[in-house]
């Protein structure tokens, strides 16, 4: 039987929604950075980031925790087949996220509503995303348009 995600119908305001956990490997951190550019110190320079910063280590660009975060969701498989749109996202960065951090994403519905169209609806999800000492390090708000029953 194949997976599939919930319906707008199945998406409930009382409850949490969990993903697994992922490590963000120097790999991952390499790979992100030169694909797309992140050539700052505070990402790239061991030396810089111990004398220049409060970190003592080199931290992963938000836009790679917040990659991360929406793949650890979408393998959660609420989405599967029944998500079908991104519709925007707001944003909050709370703590920095480091090459060897484990994070993992809490997934709350905080707003539906119906659309126009009878197939679908928009939903607004809130996660919160947590590394390994329970601590969070981003939270944002995201719309998605997600397919109601047939």
């Amino acid at each position: 039987m194949a997976t599939r995600g919930l319906y707008f119908e199945e998406l409930l305001g009382d409850q949490i929604y969990y993903t697994n956990r992922r490590t963000i490997t120097e790999a991952d951190h390499i790979n992100f950075t030169t694909s797309f550019g992140f050539f700052e110190p505070l990402f790239m320079d061991q030396a810089y980031v111990e004398k220049e910063t409060p970190y003592g280590r080199r931290i992963v660009p938000g836009a790679l925790t917040f990659s991360v975060a929406e793949g650890l969701t979408i393998l959660s498989g609420i989405l599967h087949g029944t998500g079908i749109a991104f519709l925007g996202v707001e944003m909050n960065v709370l703590k920095p996220v480091f090459i060897g951090d484990t994070i993992t994403v809490e997934i709350e519905i905080i707003e539906k509503r119906e659309t126009k169209k009878t197939d679908r609806g928009i939903v607004t999800f809130f996660h919160r995303v947590k590394n390994q000492d329970n601590l969070f390090v981003m939270e944002y708000k995201v719309k998605r348009m997600m397919r109601r029953k047939p």
